[in-house]
C-alpha cells in the first residue's frame, strides 16, 4: 500500500528519471560538440583587421559591432567538421561565417571560404547574384531561399565540411549541398583558391552591420587517408604497385610534334628502356635512382588539379612540369641551382611572369611534402604543404616563349640528378560545361 509520501516521492523519480533521460537525449545529439565561446570573454578568438567597435560580448552573446567589425577568427585550424551556431539579425545585417580560412590579411571569402550571413529581405539586397545571400557559399555555391526566420528572431544554423562536401542547414532545412570537385568555372576556381584549402580557421567577417552569435559548438570529423588510394572525384595517376600509365620521356614538344609516327615510336621505345632503368616501385612509392630522364604519364591533359607527396634529400633538385612545359619546382634550400634561397612550389621557367613562391614551406630534407596544383588554362595555383604559394600565376611556354602555354600535353616527374620518392598522385579534370544551345530562329510570318 503506497502512503501519500512514497507516492510523491516515487512521481519525484519517475520526474527526475525523464529529466535525465532528457539530458541524455539532449547530450546524445549533440555528442562531441565542444563549445567555441565560453559566452562571457572572446578568448580563444583573434581579431585580425578590427574595425570600430570590432567584436564584444554582452549577456552571454558575442556581437559584432555596429559601425565595426573586421575578422574575427579561431585561434587554431580546422579541417573536417560541423559548425552549430544561433545568429540574429536587425535590418540589413551583414557579416559571413569563414571556413578553412587562413590568418592573413585580405578577402577571406577568396584566400578561404565564407558562408554568408545576410538579411535576405532587405531592399538593398534585392538585385544580389544568387551565390550571395544567406547561407551561400559566397560567390561559389547559391543557396535556397525562404529559410531565415523574421529580423529579430534568433536563428539556428549547421555548416557540414567533409573533404569537398559542404552543407548548410538553416532553421531544420537544408538550404546548401555540394560538392566543390563539381565547380568547373574557370574564373570562379582562379578566383578563390580558398576552394582548395584543407583546413584553416573558422570566424566572422564583418562588414559594419550589428549581429549577435550565440552557443557556438564545433565537432571535428576525423581524416583519414590511405596511401595511393585516390579522395573522391580524383583519379590515381600511380597505382601503387607498378609503372602501368607512364612512359619515359622523349624530346621535347616541339620536337616531339615535329616527329613522323615512324620516328616517335622508336624514340619511345629507347626512352621507355630507359624509364624502366631508373624508375622503380617499392612500398607504395614512385623511386628514382638519379641517374635517368622524366617520367611521363601515358597521356595528356589539359585543365586539371593533381595532388602529389614527394620527397628529397639534402641538396635535391626536380619538379613538375604540367602540359610538358612549365616546371612546378622541387628543391631544397642548400641545391647550388637555387642561389635565392627559394622554397618548392615556383614556376622556375618563368622569366616575364613571377617565378618565386609567395612564402618558404617546405618540410626539412628526408621528409613528405604535398602539393596540390589547380592548372586552368595558363594560370595556375599551386598548394605546398597546405600553405598558398603560387596564386593565379601565368605559366610561360618555356620551349617557344612566342607561343602560349599548350592547351594539353603530358605531366612530367623531372629527374634532376636527385634520387627523388612521390606517392599519392591523384589528378582530378576539369571539364568545363558545354556552352548552351545557339536559339532558334524564329520562322518568318507568313504573308499576307
Amino acid at each position: 500500500m503506497f502512503t501519500s509520501r512514497s507516492f510523491l516521492l516515487g512521481l519525484g523519480s519517475v520526474a527526475l528519471g525523464a529529466v535525465l533521460l532528457t539530458g541524455c537525449a539532449s547530450l546524445n545529439r549533440e555528442a562531441g560538440f565542444l563549445p567555441l565561446f565560453d559566452g562571457k570573454t572572446l578568448n580563444g578568438w583573434q581579431l585580425l583587421g578590427g574595425k570600430g567597435g570590432g567584436y564584444g560580448v554582452k549577456d552571454g552573446v558575442l556581437y559584432c559591432a555596429k559601425g565595426g567589425g573586421g575578422n574575427l577568427l579561431s585561434e587554431r585550424d580546422y579541417s573536417d567538421f560541423i559548425f552549430r551556431f544561433e545568429f540574429k539579425l536587425e535590418a540589413g545585417s551583414n557579416n559571413g561565417i569563414a571556413i578553412r580560412a587562413p590568418f592573413a590579411e585580405g578577402s577571406l571569402a577568396y584566400s578561404g571560404m565564407e558562408v554568408q550571413i545576410l538579411d535576405d529581405t532587405d531592399p538593398k539586397y534585392a538585385k544580389l547574384k544568387p551565390a550571395q545571400y544567406h547561407g551561400s557559399v559566397y560567390l561559389i555555391a547559391a543557396a535556397k531561399r525562404g529559410a531565415l526566420r523574421p529580423v529579430g528572431e534568433w536563428n539556428e544554423e549547421e555548416i557540414y565540411c567533409r573533404g569537398r562536401h559542404i552543407r548548410v542547414t538553416l532553421n531544420g532545412k537544408v538550404i546548401v549541398d555540394t560538392d566543390l570537385n563539381t565547380v568547373t568555372d574557370p574564373e570562379t576556381l582562379r578566383k578563390h583558391p580558398g576552394m582548395l584549402r584543407e583546413k584553416g580557421r573558422i570566424g566572422f567577417l564583418g562588414h559594419n552591420d550589428y549581429v549577435e552569435f550565440r552557443n557556438l559548438r564545433l565537432k571535428e570529423l576525423p581524416v583519414a587517408e590511405a596511401h595511393n588510394i585516390p579522395p573522391r572525384g580524383f583519379t590515381r595517376l600511380f597505382n601503387g604497385v607498378d609503372l602501368t600509365g607512364w612512359k619515359g620521356l622523349v624530346a621535347d614538344p616541339v620536337k616531339r610534334a615535329a616527329m613522323s609516327k615512324e620516328e616517335l615510336a622508336a624514340a619511345q621505345a629507347k626512352a621507355d628502356e630507359n624509364m624502366l632503368a631508373h624508375w622503380g616501385t617499392a612500398d607504395g612509392m614512385l623511386i628514382f635512382d638519379g641517374k635517368g630522364q622524366n617520367l611521363c604519364t601515358a597521356r595528356d591533359y589539359g585543365d586539371f588539379e593533381m595532388l602529389c607527396d614527394w620527397k628529397i634529400g639534402p641538396k635535391g633538385d626536380s619538379g613538375i612540369y604540367v602540359r610538358g612545359s612549365p616546371q612546378i619546382q622541387i628543391w631544397e634550400r642548400e641545391t647550388p641551382a637555387n642561389p635565392k634561397r627559394v622554397g618548392s612550389g615556383g614556376l622556375y621557367n618563368n622569366k616575364t611572369h613571377p617565378a618565386d613562391p609567395l612564402k618558404w614551406a617546405d618540410h626539412a630534407p628526408g621528409l613528405w611534402n604535398r602539393f596540390r596544383i589547380l592548372c586552368l588554362g595558363d594560370k595556375v595555383h599551386v598548394y605546398l604543404n597546405g600553405e598558398l604559394v603560387v596564386n593565379n600565376v601565368t605559366m610561360e611556354n618555356y620551349w617557344d616563349r612566342t607561343q602560349p602555354l599548350f592547351p594539353t600535353g603530358q605531366i612530367e616527374l623531372q629527374a634532376h640528378g636527385s634520387v627523388l620518392y612521390f606517392r599519392n598522385l591523384y589528378l582530378r579534370e576539369i571539364t568545363q560545361p558545354p556552352p548552351p544551345p545557339a536559339p532558334k530562329a524564329s520562322k518568318p510570318a507568313p504573308q499576307p
